[in-house]
């Protein structure tokens, strides 16, 4: 049996692979013993699964197991997107919550993410206790299941209709009747995911006119690397755009917490300006106020907006588990990372990628601008920021070799910048002067090194990403 490890948002692994049934077994008890080491268990727990081959069968095995031990579960009768289920764990006062999905990463992958009470992403805490037990639940063979129909029979699992109820709080964040007058046409990419036809469940019928590409259940993700909201697989939608008739582009990943969007010409917007396109839209259209938490590879334009406008800015390592807590901590009003996850004050502390294009939605209705123009009037107050990452795979044996040249370099400049000094609060971050900066991070969940820049010339970013990959000794 293979090693079962959480990374930055759950465990992960290969279908078929080290991603099987026992091994879904092994997790769902080891997560059903912690509920009841700190008293949750009889709070029950909320399970949903995304579009993924098996998702489905996987999430009745955590019911299964969950219910031999006696706890109530809350079983979704359909796929739904990851931030309806983390909804549905506050809503049913679930003592956790389980979601069967691998996110964004191809097709053979799926996982297991793990919600606490709150309905957030689980810190580091959390899934260290629950893989700290799993070497002891495999040795003494000690996993419980039943039949999930016996399970039904025993009153134990309820299948509940948890999309409707996202449905219906999605529609309170918003003008939903704007939205609908508004006379829009919306580009949808729902990349075959789970968040495919609610855009149009939530703003109904109207003058706005919504078209949706892959809007159907594929687990193949046919035609797309990976369902994930970024320019290398939105092409198709780029290209429809760029044809003319469309207003906005909307794009979610395949469990619906990522977000990416496309300006009215077809081009990517990247995830940076997004973000600080939200937080001015708060801040300006909304006149909200409130602290802003951002990780540490997100744009220093939100640290200008909370200058300009006296709201406190948080940095955080990479991922929901160290986003959502410090969100919780100082009420903030919005949180985002650079993978095109952002989160909302008043809902959950969780990535939501619906409601982050709703708000897009809105902005656009109530000033008649489209995201080209909602650019400039950003850029006029934080001046221009230019931004990119690469992903690089690494072969295991070559990670160590890797991680010491990184430690080991001392450049004296990047991309004609000062090297003013460098951290780790996640990864290896050079300080540059005027405040940009270049990181070079492991990821989490994939066998990746990412390296990301951001400049004040697009030139420079392309020369501070080769600087990155020569510390490293790598190459695309």
């Amino acid at each position: 049996m293979s090693e079962i490890t959480f990374g930055t948002d759950g465990w992960r692994g290969i279908i078929a692979d080290d991603y099987t049934f026992d091994n879904v077994r092994v997790v769902s008890q080891a997560v059903a013993e912690y509920l009841k080491r700190h008293e949750l268990a009889g709070r029950g727990v909320a399970i949903g699964y995304d579009t993924r081959f098996l998702s489905g069968s996987f999430a009745g095995t955590v019911a299964e197991v969950m219910a031999a031990n006696g706890i109530r579960v809350w079983l979704s009768d359909g796929f739904v997107p990851t931030p309806a289920l983390s909804l549905a764990v506050r809503t049913q006062g679930a003592g956790g919550g389980v979601m069967i999905t691998a996110s964004h990463n191809p097709a053979r992958w799926n996982g297991f993410k793990i919600k606490p009470e709150y309905g957030g992403s689980a810190p580091t805490e959390v899934t260290a206790e629950i893989e700290q037990t799993i070497p002891g639940i495999i040795a003494n063979a000690r996993v419980q299941h039943m039949a999930l129909g016996e399970a039904e029979a025993k009153d134990l699992v309820d299948r509940i209709d948890i999309r409707s109820d996202y449905v219906r709080a999605l529609r309170e964040f918003v003008d939903m009747d704007a939205i609908r007058a508004a006379g829009l046409n919306v580009l949808i990419d729902s990349m075959y995911g789970a968040s495919q036809g609610i855009f149009a469940e939530v703003i109904g019928d109207g003058a706005t006119r919504l078209r949706e590409l892959h809007g159907a259940r594929n687990p193949s993700f046919p035609g797309i690397r990976a369902p994930e909201p970024i320019a290398a697989n939105l092409s198709e939608p780029s290209a429809l755009m760029h044809q003319g008739g469309f207003d906005v582009g909307l794009a979610t990943d395949g469990d619906g917490d990522r977000f990416g969007l496309l300006d009215e010409s077809g081009r990517f917007v990247t995830q940076l300006q997004t973000f600080a396109l939200l937080v001015y839209y708060f801040l300006e259209v909304r006149g909200e106020r409130g602290p802003i938490v951002r990780s540490v590879t997100m744009t220093r334009m939100v640290d200008r907006l909370g200058e300009r406008f006296d709201c406190p800015v948080y940095e955080t390592p990479v991922g929901f588990k160290f986003l959502g807590p410090k969100m919780m901590e100082t009420d903030a009003m919005i949180a985002g990372e650079e993978s095109g996850g952002f989160a909302f004050r008043g809902h959950i502390p969780e990535r939501d990628g619906v409601l982050t294009g709703l708000y897009f939605l809105d902005w656009i209705a109530r000033t008649g601008k489209r995201p080209a123009e909602l650019l400039v009037d950003l850029n006029d107050v934080v001046g221009p920021h230019e931004y990119h990452r690469v992903d690089i795979t690494l072969r295991p044996q070559e990670q160590s070799a890797v991680r010491t040249r990184i430690e080991e370099a001392a450049p004296k400049e990047i991309a004609g910048l000062k090297v003013e000094g460098r951290d780790g609060v996640d990864g290896f971050r050079f300080l540059l002067e005027g405040g940009w900066w270049l990181l070079m991070r492991f990821s989490g969940t994939e066998p990746l090194l990412r390296i990301y820049a951001e400049m004040p010339s697009m030139d420079q970013v392309h020369e501070a990403l080769q600087a990155g990959q020569d510390i490293a000794g790598v190459s695309l």
